[in-house]
């Protein structure tokens, strides 16, 4: 049995597929969007830019998505078909293979596929002298797959080892360019020691139930993305088709978007989130229905960074610990002064001033400029010898707390110095001479506010004068 199916030029709406039948489709012309930068990706893989100078790597693709059943082998051919009965081949079939991508972590695989942070781990364009191209083994030639070496002449890669609940997304090439948009046939059969011991689960199946694709996460300001309801079981024979948005994702349709029996595509436009749903009445009185969940996000906006801890608002000595919030629900990462990224939003041991926080979106919706923020605290030690680095000693982000006051004292209780939030700082000195090294402690006076009450607060500690 043979399964026609819609191409899809976009990795967003890459088709789902299964291995219980061969597959039949076509390039026809560009994608949909450049999957991958023509400006910056001009190989991917052993992929290049099409026969003509203008065409970018994603020349008259097409792509699509599969989730292994079952642990075991998988490979697939692909197979250039006349465009008419008897006719020619004129098409040259090229691929490259990505994942394996774990779907439950949400990620936006296709920006990852498309800005060159995933690789493909196979992918083939030589020149198919039998038509054929794909994982395994060639029917035709029975040559063997192998790792891809530019000019081998081995139109086949090696054998995919996979495990259960991998998903993996083919793209597709048609490398001899087609800007007349006339599809090229292929047929796409899945094989491997999975498929002959029960190709009804060598591949997840029910993955084919979702027709519309994985749940998208875009960027605001992308290009469309066009649903098709052309992908489902029903094929063409379709009686009618309703489309409906649940825009708060909480189980309510708010509109009714589009209906009747020609309303086989749907257009969602940036930044329009929800859950779209569409349901197909077919011509022989039967009901399908699918849903898929489209999130646009933005560049990250910092709501606010959340001292936890600093010198006014612990106990402990000298924990400087903070929290980044940022408005919105996207996936981010952060990092401050310049350094590694990290999940985690919490950061201890940060330094005390002045401080830069960069937050990046890692579905690639974009990048902060760093941010400063201030973190009440004092340096442990001070070095007053005239080099212009650490040669006064002050509390930080002191201009920030209510009429506060700084007293110094040696380690004998002796008083020093007063200083005051016009203070430059203490240079070490003490009616003019200059004071040894040493332990030396102060005394920070303020007034916090509780319920509207001004409360007075006092902190202690210690720090070191080095010479």
């Amino acid at each position: 049995m043979e399964m026609s199916a819609q191409n899809s030029g976009d990795c967003r709406t890459a088709i789902p597929v299964c291995a219980d039948m061969p597959i039949l489709s076509a390039t026809d012309g560009s994608g949909d969007i450049d999957d991958f930068d023509p400006d910056v990706i001009t190989q991917t893989g052993c992929l290049e830019k099409g026969s003509v100078a203008s065409a970018n790597i994603e020349n008259n693709t097409s792509w699509y998505v599969f989730r292994a059943g079952t642990d075991g082998q998988i490979g697939f051919d692909i197979e250039a078909l006349p465009v008419t009965p008897g006719g020619i081949v004129t098409s040259e079939i090229d691929f490259a293979l990505y994942g394996p991508f774990d779907q439950t972590l949400g990620s936006n695989f296709c920006t990852t596929i498309g800005n060159g942070s995933d690789i493909p781990i196979r992918c083939n364009y030589e020149i198919n002298d039998t038509g054929f191209t794909g994982i395994g083994v060639n029917p035709i030639s029975g040559q063997v797959g192998a790792p891809f070496v530019r000019a081998s002449q081995n139109t086949y890669d090696e054998w995919l080892d996979v495990q259960q609940g991998e998903i993996y997304y083919l793209f597709i090439n048609n490398f001899n360019t087609n800007f007349n948009g006339d599809p090229e046939p292929f047929s796409l059969t899945f094989t491997g020691s999975s498929v002959d011991a029960d190709q009804n689960t060598a591949l997840d199946c029910t993955l084919r139930d979702e027709f519309l694709g994985l749940d998208i996460i875009a960027c605001e300001g992308d290009p469309d993305i066009v649903l098709s309801a052309l992908n489902s079981p029903a094929g063409p024979n379709i009686a009618n088709i309703t489309w409906e948005v649940d825009l708060e994702d909480d189980g309510v349709y708010d509109q009714v978007l589009a209906t009747g029996a020609g309303a086989t595509e749907l257009t969602v436009t940036s930044p329009n989130s929800g859950r779209y749903r569409v349901t197909i009445e077919t011509t022989f009185a039967t009901i399908i229905t699918d849903d898929i969940l489209i999130t646009f996000f933005g560049v990250p906006v910092l709501d606010e960074v959340r001292v936890l801890d600093d010198l006014v608002n612990s106990d402990q000595t000298d924990p400087y610990n903070i929290e980044i919030s940022v408005l919105g629900n996207g996936n981010y990462e952060y990092a401050i002064n310049g350094g590694e990224f990290q999940d985690d939003p919490v950061f201890l041991d940060v330094p005390p001033g002045v401080n830069t926080v960069v937050i990046n979106d890692v579905n690639g919706c974009g990048t902060t400029e760093p941010i400063e923020f201030l973190v009440v605290g004092y340096p442990k030690f001070f070095t007053p010898n005239g080099d212009g680095i650490h040669d006064n000693w002050n509390v930080l982000g002191v201009e920030t707390l209510t009429n506060p006051s700084i007293f110094i004292f040696d380690r004998y209780g002796k008083f020093l110095k007063q200083l005051d939030i016009n203070s430059l700082g203490w240079d070490g000195t003490f009616n003019g001479r200059p004071l040894p090294s040493s332990d030396y402690w102060f005394r920070l006076d303020y007034e916090r506010d509780d319920e509207g009450v001004l409360v007075a607060r006092s902190v202690r500690r210690h720090f070191s004068l080095i010479r």
